[in-house]
């Protein structure tokens, strides 16, 4: 059979086809024979392959005088790119397979979208033309029902080289029923990842903005940017969303934004906006910056565009190397609270960091050096508190400059002791604006040593268990007095295992630890044999005199601190559980939070539960108590079940809770949910959303529709 194929092969180059032909056609059959002085005729298991098209087929007679081919199936004709797909009982084409009438056709785009016609005339290579077409992503079988959904027309053009869909008298269907019908209608073919028109809609009903329908429009731009305009027309509002996007040769941009005329506010124009971009500089630098922005207050939360009550913009400048950082970074805030004015917080914040680390050969260890300057500005002229519910001085406005060395370095010991050293010197200056209460300059140098044992030690257990307890133990002391400056950085403080053995636990230097203290406390790690890991740390810190920029609530305002409990539990199907509290005795909490959750192929559920205890100096004059749940549950092999649910134990009452069903297959995607807000405040109220949305899989960039696909029975 092989020396049969590779005769065939001889034979075709021995017909006086086109000069350029003759390298690219090849033709390979079962038997292949002459009928009279120009006709081949090729039977069984017949391929032909030219200019990258493959044609398989039973059965080609080739007419050389008319350079014709009559084909007769079953066939199939596969484009270069693979792509577009012709299957038929019969056809006439000509030598260069790109001219000709296709019988009984059937034309799969990516094997996602099928055509189905009695006829297929395919011209230029390019466009495919089908008569009496039905078109649809759904699975078809040979049982007489009709498919999920499905469009007729009357012709439907296939332009190979755009990649788009033509459609004549088109009518769409479901389950058989007509539902509309077009004269004209066009759809990118599956292959195509960006094309100017129309996108999924969507249906929404909100207690407040009525019921409208979203159609979103998206325009393409070039290769490189697109922009997509969002219609919103409801019975209480006419909104117009967009999203612009570009990308560069070292970055991109994006912007999301509405404008708003609403019943909510009358003859008011309302909107919002929200960018972000990054682009890549030389020699190693980023920018990045971010921008949002809103006409009033409540409008990003009555339209449920951003989950903020603070908005931010910044524009940064930084590079990180192995042994260098280095970032300057300007933010604006823009407050939504309703207990805050713009003027008396700080609202522009400037931020200059660079640091350096070296490795002296001569002394050993790590050599860190670092400057930072910070500076922050209230729109207040007032050097005093004014009439707000904040006991801070409305238009203070501070720099600060610190400069830091340290050295640290580390060993470990004959008796497999881990000793970690640390020295070094900051040197503070502030200068304070517009703040009756404080001196206008203030410098100091904190010098600080801390030293650090670990002791791992390593048990197998019988059952091939590994535990790991490493206890710890720390002494450590800061110099210096401190500084007679504001606390604006430094107001909420965090005590947990990440800063445990920190010799400063201030989340900025406009505070800091001074004088003698210790921690102490062990970390244990357990892995078993099953996969299972659980981890705990537990610590402490005992200081030689209390410090009162701690907050009761922090964790660390005594002479000892409160009890640090921490712990972790990973199981091998997906489980997770993470705890932390600070015990401030046997039966009190200061702070507690809690994080489940089990993720599978089919499950994704995750639990939450935050307690935090009044604290006046930070704002918080009521206990903070609530209950986070949240998850997705694969119901059958097509549906997705989603719900969330968030409770506010403090005032007994459901904060937030939403429910979602999505039905998936081969050919649909269907999404429902709801929505409540149960929380309010004196812009914003109580609200309800309901939101559908179905979109055809195959024209919506939706390409993993293949496990989802239905069988016949």
């Amino acid at each position: 059979m092989r020396r049969l194929r590779f005769l065939v092969l001889a034979l075709i180059g021995l017909l006086p086809l086109p000069a350029a032909a003759q390298d690219a056609a090849m033709l390979i059959a079962d038997r292949v024979f002459l009928d009279g002085r120009e006709t081949v005729v090729a039977e069984g298991r017949v391929e032909a392959l030219r200019d990258g098209v493959r044609l398989q087929a039973q059965r080609i007679v080739y007419h050389q005088g008319t350079g014709r081919l009559e084909i007769t199936g079953p066939i199939t004709l596969t484009e270069q790119s693979g792509r577009a797909v012709v299957l038929a009982d019969s056809a006439e084409l000509d030598e260069d397979l790109r001219n000709g009438l296709v019988r009984g056709a059937r034309l799969m785009l990516d094997q996602q979208v099928q055509l189905a016609a009695r006829e297929l005339d395919r011209s230029e290579g390019r466009y495919s033309q089908l008569y009496k077409a039905t078109v649809s992503s759904c699975h078809v079988c040979n049982d007489g029902r009709p498919p999920l959904w499905q469009i007729r027309a009357r012709r439907v053009i296939h332009d190979q080289q755009e990649r788009q869909l033509y459609f004549d008298n088109a009518r769409f269907e479901v389950l058989g029923v007509p539902i509309f019908w077009l004269p004209r209608l066009r759809l990118p073919d599956p292959s195509l990842k960006r094309a100017t028109g129309f996108l999924i809609p969507s249906l929404n009903r909100d207690s407040r903005l009525g019921t409208g329908v979203k159609v979103p429009y998206f325009i393409k731009m070039g290769q490189s940017r697109d922009l997509t305009l969002t219609p919103f027309w409801s019975s209480n509002t006419r909104t117009l969303e967009f999203r612009y996007r570009q990308a560069f040769r070292t970055g991109r941009i994006e912007v999301y934004g509405a404008v708003s005329d609403d019943d909510l506010l009358p003859g008011e124009l309302r909107g919002y906006i929200d960018g972000r971009g990054a682009f890549a500089l030389p020699r190693d630098f980023r920018l990045e910056f971010d921008v949002e922005g809103t006409l009033d207050d409540a409008y990003p939360t009555e339209y449920d565009y951003l989950d903020k009550d603070r908005l931010d913009s910044q524009l940064a400048v930084s590079r990180v190397r192995r042994d260098e950082y280095i970032r300057g970074a300007l933010t604006n805030y823009h407050t939504l609270r309703e207990d805050e004015d713009d003027a008396n917080i700080p609202s522009l914040i400037g931020d200059i960091t660079y640091e350096r680390r070296f490795f002296p050969r001569r002394i050993g260890g790590e050599l860190r050096l670092g400057t930072e300057l910070h500076s922050h500005y209230r729109y207040s002229d007032l050097d005093v508190d004014g009439p707000d519910p904040d006991t801070v001085v409305d238009g203070r406005d501070v720099t600060r400059l610190t400069v830091d060395a340290a050295w640290l370095n580390s060993w470990t010991l004959r008796s497999g002791i881990r000793a970690e050293t640390e020295a070094g010197v900051a040197l503070d200056s502030f200068w304070t604006g517009q703040d009756m209460s404080l001196p206008a300059t203030q410098s100091g140098a904190a010098p600080r040593l801390g030293v650090t044992f670990r002791w791992p030690l390593k048990k197998v257990g019988a059952s091939g268990a590994v535990h790991v307890l490493e206890p710890l133990a720390q002494l450590a002391w800061t110099g210096g007095d401190d500084l007679e400056v504001a606390n604006d950085e430094s107001t909420r403080v965090e005590f947990d295992e990440g800063n445990l053995l920190a010799l400063s636990r201030f989340p900025a230097p406009d505070r800091r630890e001074r004088g003698w203290r210790a921690a102490v406390g062990f970390n244990w790690t357990r892995y078993a044999v099953s996969g299972w890991q659980s981890r705990l740390t537990v610590g402490q810190v005992i200081r030689d005199e209390t410090d009162g920029d701690f907050h009761l609530s922090s964790g660390l305002s005594g002479r000892s601190s409160d009890l640090l409990v921490a712990g972790q539990l990973i199981g091998p199907e997906g489980l997770a559980f993470t705890a932390r509290s600070i015990i401030r005795d046997r039966s009190d909490l200061t702070k507690a939070e809690a994080r489940a959750s089990w993720i599978t192929p089919g499950v994704a559920v995750g639990a939450s539960y935050l307690w935090l205890d009044d604290d006046p100096r930070e704002n918080r004059a009521d206990t903070i108590s609530e209950w986070a749940v949240d998850g997705t549950v694969r119901l059958a092999e097509n549906w997705l079940g989603s719900a969330n649910w968030r409770y506010d134990l403090a005032s007994n009452a459901t904060a937030e809770a939403g429910v979602g069903l999505t039905y998936i297959n081969e050919c649909v995607e269907m999404e429902f949910s709801a929505s409540r807000r149960f929380t309010s405040s004196t812009i914003v109220t109580p609200s309800t959303d309901f939101s559908f949305t179905i979109g055809l899989r195959g024209f919506s960039g939706n390409a993993d529709g293949q496990r989802f696909t239905r069988t016949c029975k």
